[in-house]
């Protein structure tokens, strides 16, 4: 005789809680969260630098903040999708436009109209409209760098650099779009907004972009903070580190940035001189021996 089973409830599940696997769905919206306060961020800063005058440049000040708290928030999501393993294509792509509108379009924009647009009258005219259509091209330059820099690493599985670094440690291909916006952003907040006014200072500034724009279509290395393992470290000493840093940006968040930005450009730059330079040659060919008899 085959009785009819019943489904007892569960003993530790109460009839209100919601099923397990609602919170798995739910929970993806977190990083996204995070993902779309970074457009919102980047759309800030468009507006602020589209109307920021020699007289309001505290305009340009607040969008390279907006960059600044946008390269935060970028860093935020994926660590919040890699620690609750929500990481899906889904979130992957939509990080990937959000960068390119914060970290793209919002820095090039900000480098023309600050950099070059808003240029004084010079002794020679022709010298400053020169500059401002030079300035123009490799602005769109660094917003084209930025835009292949993402798509090469969306599509690379196990991408090399050309210096390889400690097999332990963790590095990218190339300088990311966000470091390279945050050097841009961290001159204009060191500048206090204000834009420049000499055509030697804006020759730097198109270097300086220019420099951008090629580390992050390089194959050269630079140092990933998804490398620092954290469980390892000294806490006591991890602590006053992260204390110290918060209070000097904090107080001095001009120079803090700004040093943080071109450390960040110039270790990778370093590294990949210093890979030149300990680099072994090629070693000869091995000599043949020659026949005594002819």
């Amino acid at each position: 005789m085959n009785l009819p089973r019943l489904s007892l409830p569960h003993p530790l599940r109460r009839k209100d809680d919601p099923p397990k696997h609602r919170f798995r769905k739910g929970i993806y919206i977190v990083p996204s969260l995070f993902t779309a306060a970074n457009v919102f961020l980047g759309f800030y800063a468009l507006m602020q630098a589209m109307e920021g005058t020699a007289a309001e440049a505290w305009r340009f000040d607040h969008a390279a903040k907006a960059i600044g708290f946008a390269v935060l928030f970028d860093s935020l999501d994926g660590f919040i999708a890699r620690m609750t393993k929500t990481s899906s294509d889904f979130g992957r792509e939509l990080d990937s436009l959000a960068d390119v509108i914060t970290f793209g379009v919002a820095p090039s924009l900000i480098g023309f109209l600050w950099g070059f647009h808003l240029l004084p009258p010079m002794t020679y005219q022709d010298w400053r409209v020169n500059l401002v259509q030079i300035g123009f091209i490799f602005s769109f330059v660094f917003l084209i760098a930025g835009a292949c820099r993402l798509a090469r690493f969306n599509i690379q599985v196990n991408p090399q650099p050309s210096n390889p670094g400690r097999p332990d440690r963790k590095y990218f291909v190339g300088m990311p779009i966000p470091a390279a916006a945050g050097v841009l952003a961290s001159v204009v907040h060191l500048n206090r907004g204000q834009p420049l006014t000499t055509w030697w200072m804006a020759t730097i500034w198109l270097a300086l972009i220019i420099t951008c724009s090629y580390l992050m279509v390089s194959t050269w290395r630079f140092f990933s903070i998804k490398g620092l393992k954290l469980n390892s470290q000294h806490p006591a000493r991890l602590l006053l580190f992260i204390a110290a840093l918060i209070g000097g940006i904090w107080y001095f968040s001009r120079w803090v940035l700004f040093g943080l930005a071109i450390f960040y450009m110039a270790a990778g730059i370093l590294w990949r001189l210093q890979w030149i330079f300990r680099r072994r040659p090629n070693a000869p060919p091995p000599l043949q021996e020659v026949s005594q008899t002819q």
